[in-house]
C-alpha cells in the first residue's frame, strides 16, 4: 500500500490531517495559522474540508497542512465527535455514534494502526441492501428470499430489516448443495 493513501490512526495528533489536497470532497481554502508537529517542526494550516465518501462516512475538520509526510486521523477528535474507536490485538473499527456498527475498519502494522480510506477492502463490514440481503439469506440457514419477506410482513423475527429481498444472482453455497444432492442420486 502506497503510504499517502494510509491514515495513521494517532492520540497524540490534536486535528486531523493531510498535505494531499486530492483526498477532500470538500474544503475551504484558509490561513488560520500553523500546527506544531513532534519533531517541534511548525507546518502551515492551508485549509479546512472533509474526507471520505458522502454514501459512507464522511470525516469533518480535517485540516490541509503544508510539510507532513503522512495522513492523520485524531483518536480524540472522532471520539469527540461521538464514534467509538475500538482496538484490537491485529485490528481496530470505528463504529457510528451509539451504534455497534463499523464504518471503517483497519489493520494494525507494527505497533501503528493504519486505515485505508479509498480501499473499499477497509471498509469491508459496510453493506448494501443487496449484500444485507443475502447476508441474511445466509444467516437463516439459506432461506429462500419469498420466505424472508414472508417473515418481515409477519414480523416473526426480531431485528430482521425491513427490507425487501429480491433473488438477483444465485447463492453459490445453496447451487454446490443442490449439485451435491443431484450427484449422489
Amino acid at each position: 500500500m502506497e503510504s499517502m493513501q494510509l491514515w495513521y490512526l494517532d492520540s497524540g495528533c490534536s486535528k486531523h490531517m493531510t498535505e494531499d489536497k486530492s483526498k477532500f470532497v470538500n474544503i475551504i481554502f484558509t490561513q488560520e495559522g500553523h500546527v506544531t508537529y513532534g519533531d517541534n517542526n511548525k507546518g502551515r494550516i492551508l485549509g479546512r474540508g472533509y474526507i471520505g465518501d458522502k454514501s459512507i462516512l464522511l470525516i469533518h475538520d480535517v485540516l490541509y497542512m503544508e510539510g507532513l509526510k503522512h495522513n492523520f486521523l485524531s483518536i480524540s477528535q472522532l471520539c469527540d465527535k461521538g464514534y467509538q474507536v475500538i482496538f484490537k490485538t491485529n485490528s481496530c473499527e470505528i463504529c457510528l455514534p451509539n451504534s455497534k456498527k463499523v464504518m471503517l475498519s483497519g489493520k494494525r502494522i507494527n505497533n501503528v494502526y493504519l486505515l485505508d480510506i479509498s480501499s473499499p477492502c477497509s471498509i469491508g463490514c459496510l453493506l448494501s441492501k443487496h449484500d444485507e440481503s443475502w447476508l441474511w439469506h445466509r444467516r437463516i440457514s439459506h432461506i429462500f428470499m419469498n420466505h424472508l419477506n414472508k417473515l418481515i410482513s409477519k414480523d416473526f423475527v426480531i431485528g430482521l430489516p425491513n427490507i425487501k429481498f429480491e433473488k438477483d444472482h444465485i447463492c453459490e453455497a445453496c447451487q454446490k448443495g443442490k449439485q451435491e444432492k443431484f450427484l449422489q442420486t
